[in-house]
């Protein structure tokens, strides 16, 4: 039997304050880009919590002595195209070994049914954490897609990292990979006719890249 996975809603002040800053409507595109960085590094700080140590012996300038280092490096960051982008610099900045794969989704306007046109993950993928990077968890289609076809090509431990999350898309999510955690920075109220997050921020994308 599979573990459940958990939800993860931070409330630390910094990550609380930024994201609000990126949920106004006149915060600029540069600015909207920072903050997803910073927030990206700050949330990635507690998601990789759990990653195992192991005891090394080391020398200071003092003597040697044992301390703890990681087991290994073997870390995926897999964005959702294009939005997740925004999270990769931050999440680097932490682990900057780990590989990067990419998933491109779009969404159909009229179903909201997310559709495949670009995968390509770590050749050892099977081997890693995975990290899949998203800001918004809307419907759920796009994440539980991308993990999909992350598992069809053999990952297995896979964790979820966004901004926002409805609790439609939450609860999506966890009915098709109910092993998965979930880590938001916020937890929305509902979706709109055209399958927004209320209150939200917009398009992520658009925000980050400066397009309609």
């Amino acid at each position: 039997m599979e573990r459940e996975g958990k939800v993860y809603v931070f409330d630390h002040p910094l990550i609380q304050h930024k994201v609000s800053l990126m949920r106004m409507k006149e915060t600029s595109v540069k600015e909207f880009r920072e903050l997803a960085q910073e927030v990206a590094m700050l949330m990635g700080f507690e998601a990789t919590r759990n990653l195992p140590l192991k005891d090394v012996e080391i020398e200071t300038p003092i003597t040697k002595t044992t301390t703890k280092m990681l087991e290994g490096e073997d870390i995926a960051i897999v964005p959702i195209l294009r939005a997740g982008l925004g999270f990769v610099d931050g999440m680097l900045a932490l682990v900057p070994n780990a590989k990067v794969g990419h998933i491109g989704l779009y969404r159909d306007p009229e179903t909201h049914e997310p559709h495949e046109y670009y995968c390509k993950l770590p050749k050892d993928v099977e081997k890693r954490q995975i990290f899949v990077v998203d800001p918004m968890l809307a419907t759920g289609g796009s994440a539980v897609a991308a993990i999909d076809f992350i598992k069809q090509r053999g990952g297995k431990n896979i964790t979820f990292m966004c901004l926002i999350a409805a609790p439609e898309g939450i609860r999506a999510l966890h009915e098709a990979h109910p092993e998965i955690d979930i880590y938001i920075a916020a937890k929305d109220d509902h979706l709109d006719e055209n399958a927004y997050i209320v209150p939200g921020l917009g398009d992520a994308g658009d925000r980050l890249y400066g397009t309609k």
